[in-house]
């Protein structure tokens, strides 16, 4: 997964503003009690990080790859 995915899908699934606020303050345990941008910014996987992102949110498997029904999912966790 590219950072512009990444940033694709915090804007499909979450929205474009709540999803750019999530990502900049909600501490996710699974990355080190970091942000998902501290955690980008440190070089951890996009893929990583958006898994953590939505576990976190509880983003059922269904919703996590956003409305564009031919977007390749990322892979698994």
């Amino acid at each position: 997964m590219r950072y512009s995915e990444f940033w694709s899908l915090v804007d499909d699934v979450f929205g474009d503003a709540y999803g750019r606020t999530l990502a900049s303050v909600q501490v996710l345990t699974a990355l080190g009690s970091r942000t998902a941008v501290q955690a980008l910014d440190d070089g951890v996987e996009p893929r990583v990080v958006w898994h953590a992102l939505c576990d976190a949110m509880e983003v059922p498997d269904a919703r996590r790859w956003g409305e564009d029904r031919r977007r390749p999912a990322p892979p698994a966790r």
